[in-house]
């Protein structure tokens, strides 16, 4: 007859403490989720970054030009649409992977390389300024795909290099500005022969301004206005248009002046680029530029150069993403860290509970491998379920992204959840014993090997931290210097462990002559915590440095950012104008809503100074400049400096000198050149002599280049051109629309409004940079959290042994509040030292990696308007308080609430017959 089967060890446990098991459940749950989601939410925003940074690229730096020679007359079919067709067909086969192209915005065709100009019969063109306009000719390909149809018809005839017409059609915007009409008819030059009579046969609206197939040769879509001599700013201007010829016109192109080139202009397709391929991107780029896929192209066509600059935006993202990259890993290994110190501090809470039973079956000979396995199988039973279903979640949470960096962590978080409870286990009963021993936090002496492996993490800090103010983030990152806040955080615990005796003992003798026995009862019961006490402390100190380092990390970035728009625009607002601007109008933007003070100067660009250089001059009102100065922060200036003497000004009517000297207020590099004594500078078509008696780096009028500001009487130009507003509500379309009324219509060169709170909003709109900025906020957050469950689990340790504590003094006469003080003054200690040192330890962390840290890449978008500004780390003392407060709080809300539960429970509950509580 067989024995009755022993009930299984694994069911028997989960039976007996569900709520464990189901609180461990979900702890790992939690743990695996954030593990597996980080490295996918890292690919999403990375890639979207790169998909960002490739779209919102000028279409001309992106787009893939290959263009060839058109070959001399006849030139046969070789311009045929059947054979462009195909040879564009050839060069897309060409493109190297994983650079794929966008079929929908590349062209391919015949196009002039030069401006043509318009033929002298063609004298009903615009011409604002009396010169005649140039033109574009482009026979491109797949018109009706890229436009939408507003008048007449699409050019469909054929023409050759004798055809003496072709047809084409031009965009609304262009036939509006150079009063052009369906029917009309203009004259192309050619180099021998009559010219071609290009006949507008329709007038198209384009379906995608802002794609590549418009983009990339912007004038066909819109004119431009171009000035005929660039070194000369009161030349005259003439229109620059493109005409759109069919592409069965292309042969039409040969003979023409202009240049004629065939062409394809390849648009990359973004949505198939991720950032994990960069090198290989960066590979076929090379390869086209130089290499074999440019060869294949040039055996396959008459192409025979190839220009892009998409090279460049994948290395400017490439740079930005380097310089993100060790910033959010320092949070990423703080909250790594503190998720695995909660973890291990789970696996301890149980062990802790459970000595009695663990002593009992080694006293009755169980051997620590059999306990060790039976522990492992009861905890894998719950952590493999509930790390599977994290991972699910998180698959789901964030679809994209690589796959094996997430298994990996998972196995991470369950590995630690599964061996946290069997090896403390082991470890606290390698030796057998009937009771467990006293670890009092005063009484357990460090061992040796705590000591080296202390003196090890140490060396390691110092390392890390020397590591990163050497090298800074910007220069890439290792797993050593991402963790020099953690390791900060770490040795900083390790200390307080080994001093937090010592005020406990100066606290107990005063307290001991209290008449009341409160206070000193819980000083010798925050004393006899468990030594196990470091992991608590690890983890608080290890959230509140990296919640206080982040909290600063984010307050640079703000701060960056608003430097950065104060920078662009001077003020909280500006109006510019190329043009004279009304006098009335600075009067009426300080009336309007939400504004503080407008201040109006006239800034006149590309003055040109006695040494050479071209820089901008400001006149502008000393008293209100002043006072501009002194709120915005840039370049604050006396007003007394500024102003010019009664009298000084330019040369006056029938003098051929300037009258007395302006005081000047230069930059730094203007200040050089000028030099101490007075100069003569040309303004306005005036001579002022000016005088620098100050030097500042930067003024509202031009925050981003050199300059020379003086009073506005000493100008002989009066007119404000630009007006500076101050005030924290300005509405932007009010703004404008008071502008426009105001200085009324303008055809070419309206003025501009300009806001700094728009400016700031630009430079948050790169997904790498606010996925990046979410994701460490997010990771700071999930940090702060583990830390609460650190205190909790701290708390929870020693709960049944402080219950039945109070139930034993409330049979001696404790009163209900005394029981409250005396689990308040208990829990205070280790939760007043983990505030203050964690915000002693994120304020030293953050001191010390400061020189290390360069924020501009998270906190910038990359531009030239940008490039100066530097993304300094700083101490915030929000996030140095508050975080620390929460724990001094949480801790006390613990306590009280468990004195509040235990006085609602009667003693009996509590005081049990042989508990050894």
């Amino acid at each position: 007859m067989s024995a009755k089967a022993v009930a299984p060890w694994v069911r028997t446990r989960l039976r007996t403490a569900p709520g464990a098991a189901s609180a461990l459940a979900l702890l790992v749950l939690l743990t695996a989720f954030l593990a597996a989601a980080l490295p996918r939410a890292i690919d999403r925003y990375e890639d979207r970054g790169l998909r960002h940074a490739v779209t919102s690229a000028s279409p001309d730096n992106t787009v893939i030009r290959i263009s060839g020679t058109i070959p001399p007359p006849p030139v046969g079919d070789a311009l045929s649409p059947g054979r462009m067709t195909q040879g564009n067909e050839d060069t897309l086969k060409a493109i190297p992977a994983p650079l794929r192209p966008d079929r929908s915005q590349s062209a391919y065709g015949v196009r002039t390389t030069e401006k043509i100009l318009s033929d002298a019969r063609d004298t009903w063109l615009a011409r604002p300024e009396g010169l005649p306009p140039r033109f574009f000719v482009d026979a491109r390909s797949a018109p009706a795909d890229h436009t939408r149809l507003v008048s007449g018809r699409l050019p469909t005839a054929k023409a050759d290099a004798s055809s003496p017409t072709a047809e084409a059609a031009v965009t609304r915007v262009t036939a509006n500005t150079l009063h052009i009409k369906v029917g009309s008819v203009i004259h192309v030059k050619r180099l021998i022969g009559d010219p071609l009579a290009v006949r507008v046969t329709g007038i198209v609206e384009p379906l995608r301004p802002s794609g590549t197939y418009w983009a990339a040769e912007p004038v066909l879509r819109e004119p431009e206005f171009v000035q005929s001599d660039v070194n000369d700013r009161d030349s005259p201007h003439y229109w620059y248009a493109g005409l759109l010829l069919g592409p069965d016109s292309a042969p039409a192109l040969v003979g023409a002046t202009g240049k004629p080139e065939t062409y394809n202009d390849i648009a990359p397709d973004p949505q198939a680029m991720n950032a994990r391929q960069l090198c290989d991107l960066k590979n076929a780029l090379a390869s086209l530029k130089g290499g074999p896929a440019l060869a294949t192209i040039r055996a396959n066509s008459e192409s025979d150069t190839l220009l892009t600059q998409l090279d460049a935006v994948l290395t400017l993202f490439t740079s930005v993403r380097d310089s993100i990259t060790p910033v959010v890993a320092v949070a990423t290994f703080g909250t790594a860290t503190v998720a695995g110190v909660v973890l291990l501090m789970a696996g301890g809470l149980a062990a802790a509970r459970r000595t009695t039973e663990l002593a009992l079956l080694r006293a009755r000979g169980g051997s620590l491998r059999g306990i060790a396995g039976r522990l492992t199988a009861e905890t894998a039973v719950v952590a493999v379920p509930a790390a599977a279903l994290g991972l699910a979640l998180a698959v789901w949470a964030v679809p994209t992204g690589r796959i094996e960096p997430s298994l990996i962590a998972v196995a991470m978080v369950t590995a630690v959840s599964c061996l946290a409870l069997p090896v403390r286990a082991a470890l606290a009963h390698r030796t057998v014993r009937s009771a467990a021993d006293r670890d009092d936090l005063i009484r357990v002496t460090p061992s040796r090997r705590r000591t080296v492996a202390e003196l090890t993490l140490l060396v390691l800090a110092v390392g890390a931290v020397v590591a990163l103010r050497r090298r800074s983030t910007s220069a890439g990152s290792d797993a050593l210097v991402s963790s020099a806040p953690v390791l900060v955080g770490v040795i900083a615990a390790l200390v307080l462990v080994r001093l937090y005796p010592l005020p406990l003992r100066w606290a107990a003798r005063p307290a001991a002559r209290l008449r009341s026995t409160v206070g000193f009862l819980s000083l010798a019961r925050a004393g006899r915590a468990p030594g196990g006490g470091i992991l608590p402390l690890l983890a608080l100190l290890t959230a509140l440095t990296t919640a206080a380092f982040g909290g600063s990390v984010l307050a640079g970035v703000a701060d960056a950012r608003d430097k950065a728009a104060l920078y662009t625009t001077g003020a909280d607002a500006r109006i510019d104008s190329v043009g004279p601007l009304p006098r009335a109008l600075p009067d009426r933007v300080a009336k309007a809503p939400g504004v503080s003070s407008a201040t109006p100067a006239h800034v006149e660009y590309g003055v040109e100074m006695p040494y050479g250089d071209r820089v901008a001059v400001i006149g502008a009102d000393p008293d209100s400049y002043a006072r501009l100065t002194a709120r915005t922060g840039l370049g604050s200036i006396a007003a007394d400096a500024l102003r010019a003497p009664a009298g000084a000004g330019p040369a006056g009517p029938g003098s051929a000198r300037p009258r007395g000297v302006v005081p000047a207020i230069a930059s730094p590099k203007v200040a050089a050149g000028l030099g101490k004594g007075p100069r003569k500078v040309r303004v306005a078509g005036y001579d002022v002599m000016v005088r620098v008696v100050a030097v500042r780096t930067r003024t509202p009028a031009v925050p981003q280049s050199d300059f020379l500001v003086v009073d506005a009487s000493g100008l002989g130009a009066k007119y404000p051109t630009t007006v500076l507003i101050t005030g924290s509500g300005v509405d932007g379309k009010a703004m404008r629309s008071l502008v426009t009324s105001t200085a009324g219509p303008h055809p070419q060169d309206p003025p501009s409004v300009q806001l700094r709170s728009d400016t700031r909003r630009q430079l948050t709109d790169s997904p790498l940079q606010t996925g990046a900025e979410r994701l460490y906020a997010a990771a700071v957050a999930a940090g702060a959290g583990y830390a609460v469950l650190a205190l909790l689990l701290s708390l929870l340790r020693g709960a049944p042994e402080r219950a039945a504590l109070l139930a034993r003094l409330r049979t001696m006469g404790l009163t209900r509040g005394q029981g409250r003080r005396l689990l308040i003054l208990e829990a205070l200690p280790q939760a007043v030292l983990a505030a203050i040192g964690g915000a002693l330890t994120g304020w030293a962390a953050t001191e010390l990696l400061a020189p290390g840290v360069d924020l501009a890449g998270l906190a910038l978008a990359a531009s030239p308007a940008t490039a100066a500004v530097t993304g300094g780390l700083r101490a915030d003392p929000m996030s140095l308080a508050l975080p620390a407060a929460c724990v001094i709080a949480l801790a006390v809300g613990v306590a009280a609430t468990q004195a509040w539960w235990t006085s609602r429970r009667g003693s009996v509950t509590e005081l049990r017959a042989g508990d050894t509580r």
